[in-house]
């Protein structure tokens, strides 16, 4: 396996894994990708990829993608789950199901976060489900639960500087 940088490219694919981000419980009625794609709330984390200040990767396994993390920002007007300030940016992961549990994620972090440290930014925030299983991976990795988002999902924070 082996990350590169996200690109224009790759925006249909950084929307697939948008989609199994959403989707990341077995016991939930999975959300169709136009459904997720089409809904406000969820949509603007990949609309327009890439946007001014957008960076991402991609992991690949054999040639093919299995797996994104990108950062984007967001304005106190149209926030993110995991808002914490403009000038903090806001993770999204996705990993496909078959890679999961591989070490995918954990690669994705780190490398989203030396790109976030060479471009200057500080911190990264990020909401999670505290079911999600993801949460551990963040806690383990330095991210700090800093607010609840909503009844049951916590806003992560991971100070890089």
């Amino acid at each position: 396996m082996n990350l590169r940088e996200a690109t224009r490219d790759d925006a249909g694919f950084l929307a697939d894994m948008l989609v199994e981000a959403v989707n990341w419980s077995p016991e939930w009625k999975r959300k169709s990708r136009r459904r997720v794609l089409r809904a406000p709330n969820t949509a603007h984390y990949i609309a327009g990829w890439p946007r001014e200040g957008d960076l991402g990767v991609v992991a690949e396994a054999d040639g093919e993608p299995v797996g994104a993390a990108w950062l984007r920002f967001f304005s106190a007007e149209d926030p993110g789950y995991g808002f914490v300030a403009a000038d903090v940016p806001e993770l999204t992961i996705g990993v496909v199901p078959a890679w999961r549990g591989r070490g995918v994620g954990r690669a994705l972090l780190r490398g989203v976060e030396s790109r976030a440290v060479e471009a200057g930014i500080g911190r990264i925030g990020l909401s999670v489900e505290r079911k999600n299983f993801a949460q551990r991976l963040y806690l383990a990795e330095g991210y700090e639960i800093v607010g609840a988002g909503s009844a049951d999902a916590d806003t992560m924070v991971k100070i890089l500087t």
